[in-house]
C-alpha cells in the first residue's frame, strides 16, 4: 500500500466503520524515527477498534490535546477513558471529554499488548526515516487492523482471511 494512498483508503471506508465504543484505552509507546524515539499516542475502544493515532515528538498536554480532539472529531465521546498515570490526562479530559478518568493499577493493560503488533511489524523495517512516514505506517496498520477485526461494515460478514483482502478489491488496479 503506498503512503500516499493511505489517507485516501481510510477516507473513503470511514463511512462504514462501526462506532467506537463508550469506554477508551489511551495510552502512548516509543518508535524509532531517524534514530530517535518519538511518542505514537493511540487510543483503542474496549472492543478493540483502534480509534486514532498520533505521533508526536514530545509527551506533553497539546500532543494528548490533538488526539483528543481528532478521536472526539470521528465519533462520539466516551464515557470512561482509561490511561496510565501520565500527569497531562486529567487537565486534558477535563478540557475536551466530561469522562470518567480510570487510572488503576493494570486498568490499561487491554492496550499494551496492542503495541506490540505495530512494533512487530516496525521491527523487520529497522525504524523509519522521517516523522510523516510514522504517522502513514502508524494510521495505516490501524486502519489494516480495524479490517481484519471486522469494525467496517464491509467485512463484518467475512471470515477473518478474507477481510483485508475484500476490502482492497475495488482498489486493485490501482496498486
Amino acid at each position: 500500500m503506498g503512503a500516499d494512498l493511505t489517507p485516501e483508503f481510510i477516507d473513503a471506508a470511514r463511512p462504514a466503520r462501526h462506532a467506537a465504543g463508550g469506554r477508551w484505552f489511551v495510552d502512548e509507546t516509543y518508535v524509532k524515527v531517524a534514530g530517535r524515539w518519538p511518542y505514537l499516542y493511540r487510543a483503542v475502544d474496549q472492543r478493540g477498534q483502534l480509534i486514532d493515532v498520533l505521533v508526536s515528538t514530545r509527551r506533553d498536554a497539546p500532543a494528548a490535546r490533538a488526539l483528543f480532539a481528532r478521536a472526539l472529531r470521528l465519533g462520539l465521546a466516551p464515557v470512561e477513558v482509561v490511561t496510565d498515570r501520565a500527569p497531562v490526562y486529567p487537565r486534558v479530559l477535563d478540557e475536551l471529554a466530561a469522562a470518567r478518568h480510570v487510572t488503576e493499577r493494570y486498568a490499561n493493560n487491554a492496550i499494551e499488548p496492542d503495541h506490540g503488533r505495530l512494533k512487530a511489524r516496525l521491527r523487520p523495517m529497522r525504524g523509519l526515516k522521517r516523522l510523516a512516514y510514522a504517522r502513514t505506517i502508524a494510521a495505516g496498520h490501524a486502519f489494516a487492523q480495524n479490517l481484519r477485526r471486522g469494525h467496517y461494515a464491509i467485512t463484518a460478514d467475512l471470515p477473518v482471511r478474507d477481510r483485508v483482502r475484500d476490502a482492497f478489491d475495488d482498489f486493485a488496479p490501482f496498486l
